[in-house]
C-alpha cells in the first residue's frame, strides 16, 4: 500500500489481509516519512477512470493534469521527477508511453507497474473518497520546482540508474498474425524470421528458442520485446512517431500459436526473445555500482574546484536520499547472494537514507547517462521493465554565494 499526502508524502509498504485495506494491522510494513522537500513542491495526481470515458481521453487527462501542476508551480510543464504506482490491473504501458511523449527527457519517472495503493491530493476533486463514480488506474506523485522558493534554499536534483536483468536470445522476428480477444489480456500471434516467408508458429519458435539455450528454457522466465513504432499524442498536440520496446511475458505456445501476455502488438510489429539471466543482472548492477561510484567523486571534484579555499559541509553537493525499485524475481535466489540490489546504492552512500519496494514490474525513464548497460532495445526505448532494478538518488546542491 502507498500513501502519500500533500504535505510531502508518506509511504508505507503493507501486508494485506484478506484484501480489507480497513484491516491492515498497524505492527507491519516500513514507513518513510518526508516532511519538508526544499525548493520543490510536490503532489499527489491521480488517473481516475470513469466507466464509460475511453481510456484514452483519461489518459489525457492524466498527463495534462501533471503538466498544468507543474506550470502553475514552476513556469514549465515537466516537473524534476514523478514517482509512479499503476493499478495491478491495468496495462501501464499507454500510459507511459504519452507521460514520454508530453515529458522532457530530464524528468526522471521511476515506480512500480503493478501495486496497490490510497492516497490524499490537495486538489480535493481528484480524491476518490469525494468523487465516487471514478477509481484511480494510476498515481504519480510529482515533484515540481519551485519558482518561489526563499532565498537561501538550494536545489534538488534527481539521478535515475537501471540495473537491467534480461538478455535477448535468438533471432528477430516479424509478427504475420495476431489475435487478440476481448475478454483475455493475451495476445495469440505467429511469426516469420526476418527476410523469410516460412510462417512459424508457438511451438516452432520455442524449440529454437530451447535449442539455442541448449534445453535450459525451462529455467528462466521468457519474454518477446516488441518493437512498437507508433504516432503518440496527447489532446491536441501534433502526433509524434514514438519507438519503444514493449515486453510481453509469454505464456506458453503450441502448433497454431505462440501465447504471450498483454495486448498491443500489431501484424508487422517486429520483436525478439528475451529471458531472465542472472550473469547479466549481476554484471550490470556493478555497472550501477560504478557509475555512481564515478558521479560521487564528481560531484567532489566540483565542490573542491569552488571559490571558497574551504568547502564547508553545507557548501557541498550531498546525496539525502534515494528509492530503489526491484523486481521481486530477483534477490539470494536469482544471484546466489544476498544483498545485490542494495550494494550500488549503500556501498556508495552508506549513511543516506534509503527506501524501497519489491515490484511486478519497475517503471523506469530517465537521462541514459546513468543507464547500466543501455536499454533493453538499444535505439527503442524501454520503459517498463522486467527483471531490472531501479534506483532514484536524490541530490541536494546548495545556492550559489
Amino acid at each position: 500500500m502507498f500513501l502519500f499526502l500533500n504535505s510531502g508524502f508518506i509511504k508505507c509498504q503493507v501486508k494485506w489481509i484478506d484484501g480489507n485495506i480497513d484491516e491492515v494491522p498497524v505492527n507491519t510494513g516500513i514507513v518513510l516519512t518526508v516532511g519538508f522537500v526544499p525548493g520543490l513542491k510536490v503532489d499527489v495526481i491521480p488517473l481516475l477512470r470513469q466507466r464509460k470515458a475511453p481510456q484514452g481521453s483519461m489518459i489525457d487527462k492524466f498527463v495534462q493534469d501533471i503538466k498544468s501542476y507543474t506550470s502553475s508551480m514552476s513556469g514549465c510543464t515537466s516537473p524534476q521527477a514523478i514517482i509512479m504506482i499503476g493499478d495491478g490491473s491495468v496495462d501501464q504501458k499507454p500510459i507511459l508511453e504519452k507521460l514520454d511523449y508530453a515529458m522532457s527527457m530530464e524528468t526522471i519517472i521511476v515506480g512500480d507497474e503493478r501495486g496497490q495503493f490510497v492516497y490524499r491530493s490537495s486538489d480535493v476533486s481528484r480524491n476518490v473518497g469525494t468523487n465516487k463514480k471514478h477509481s484511480p488506474d494510476a498515481v504519480a506523485l510529482v515533484f515540481a520546482r519551485d519558482r518561489n522558493k526563499a532565498r537561501g534554499i538550494g536545489n534538488i536534483e534527481f539521478h535515475f540508474a537501471l540495473s537491467k536483468g534480461v538478455s535477448a536470445i535468438g533471432p528477430r522476428l516479424k509478427a504475420a498474425s495476431v489475435r487478440v480477444q476481448d475478454s483475455y489480456t493475451v495476445t495469440w500471434l505467429t511469426a516469420r524470421r526476418e527476410g523469410q516467408q516460412e510462417i512459424l508458429d508457438g511451438q516452432q519458435m520455442l524449440e529454437d528458442i530451447d535449442n539455442e539455450m541448449e534445453n535450459n528454457m525451462d529455467c528462466v522466465d521468457l519474454y518477446i520485446g516488441v518493437t512498437r513504432r507508433r504516432n503518440c499524442s496527447v489532446g491536441s498536440d501534433k502526433p509524434k512517431m514514438m519507438t519503444t520496446l514493449a515486453l510481453h511475458g509469454v505464456e506458453g505456445g503450441d502448433s497454431e500459436y505462440l501465447y504471450v501476455d498483454g495486448v498491443g502488438i500489431r501484424t508487422g510489429d517486429y520483436f525478439q526473445f528475451y529471458h531472465s539471466d542472472p550473469k547479466t543482472a549481476l554484471s550490470s548492477s556493478r555497472n550501477v555500482s560504478s557509475t555512481l561510484r564515478k558521479l560521487k567523486l564528481d560531484w567532489d571534484s566540483k565542490s573542491s574546484l569552488s571559490k571558497s579555499t574551504i568547502i564547508n559541509a553545507v557548501d557541498k553537493k550531498e546525496a539525502f536520499g534515494g528509492f530503489i525499485f526491484s523486481c521481486l524475481g530477483r534477490g539470494e535466489s536469482f544471484f546466489g547472494q544476498l544483498n545485490v540490489d542494495s550494494s550500488p546504492f549503500l556501498d556508495n552512500f552508506p549513511r543516506v537514507p534509503v527506501a524501497g519496494t519489491f515490484c511486478g514490474g519497475e517503471i523506469g525513464r530517465g537521462c541514459t547517462s546513468l543507464t547500466a548497460n543501455g536499454d533493453e532495445g538499444g535505439s527503442a526505448r524501454c520503459h517498463l521493465h522486467v527483471y531490472s532494478t531501479v534506483y532514484l538518488v536524490m541530490l541536494y546542491t546548495p545556492p550559489e554565494h
